[in-house]
């Protein structure tokens, strides 16, 4: 049964919505007859976003608005929910889901950090604390969606700046929806997007079609409302090379690691190689 916030005339907002899977929820939603606020950066990226989107939504070019916002900085987001508020009356659905992945390193510059941090996890906090109060105020069921990734369940080496800003988003939107269930008159409940590999500006890395391997925006946006609509928390979106049956074992494995008392990250370990590909065949 779709979810009531799901609804025509419903107001959306959704942070990193000028491209990738933010665009794509925001089509989506405008297709079903929502009012849509795309937040970004980039005038021209807001100005062709609003043009894709009013190609579709069928609420008509009233029904959009584009907002140029640093979802870091707690008075423009504050500022954004103000402005939603005057146009549309409020919000129904947040998604959280302005990201960025410059690359890191353990000792690697403290600004490609702090700018991750800044966005990925501070976005997610800011998004949460400033929209959450009202849409409990406006009494009406909706949403929080926040995008998060398998990298902060695993951890795997690389970049683990992204690593750890994720793993923040995964530990906030647990304690929000914790927070949300047992606030007092409060129909709102949180999500966390956990996607698998989409091919976005973000993940593009210079290629210009789409790896065989990953889903589209569209693909994603679609699972995320399924499992809303089935009443899921974590929403662990499966892609064409990697199925649910293969994340569900890793994420078993990593949480094996503390219990068993193994090395951290064992499954990059040469020593727990065969162990971890026997227990990935495991039934």
């Amino acid at each position: 049964m779709p979810h009531a916030a799901i609804s025509p005339n419903n107001v959306a907002v959704i942070t990193g919505g000028a491209s990738g899977i933010g665009l794509a929820a925001a089509i989506r939603f405008g297709r079903l007859g929502m009012k849509v606020c795309i937040a970004d950066l980039g005038t021209n990226r807001l100005a062709e976003a609003a043009t894709k989107l009013s190609s579709v939504a069928t609420g008509g070019p009233d029904s959009i608005m584009v907002a140029a916002v640093d979802v870091s900085r707690a008075e423009d987001v504050a500022g954004l929910e103000s402005a939603v508020q005057k146009r549309f009356g409020g919000t129904d659905i947040l998604m959280n889901n302005a990201g960025v992945q410059p690359g890191s390193k353990m000792f690697g510059p403290s600004e490609n950090w702090q700018r991750v941090l800044a966005v990925n996890l501070w976005g997610v906090i800011n998004g949460s604390q400033v929209f959450a109060p009202h849409m409990i105020e406006r009494g009406r069921p909706g949403l929080i969606i926040n995008t998060g990734s398998k990298q902060g369940i695993t951890t795997p080496p690389g970049d683990p700046a992204y690593n750890v800003s994720k793993a923040g988003v995964k530990a906030f939107t647990e304690a929000l929806q914790h927070e949300l269930r047992n606030a007092e008159g409060s129909q709102i409940s949180a999500h966390l997007l956990i996607p698998g590999f989409v091919f976005t500006g973000l993940t593009a890395k210079g290629r210009t079609e789409k790896p065989a391997g990953a889903w589209t925006p569209e693909q994603t946006v679609d699972f995320m409302i399924e499992g809303i609509n089935a009443g899921d928390f974590y929403i662990l979106c499966p892609d064409n090379d990697v199925p649910r049956k293969l994340d569900e074992r890793r994420i078993l494995w990593a949480a094996g690691d503390i219990v068993e008392n193994r090395p951290a990250l064992s499954r990059w370990h040469p020593d727990y190689a065969e162990a971890f590909a026997k227990f990935v065949k495991k039934k």
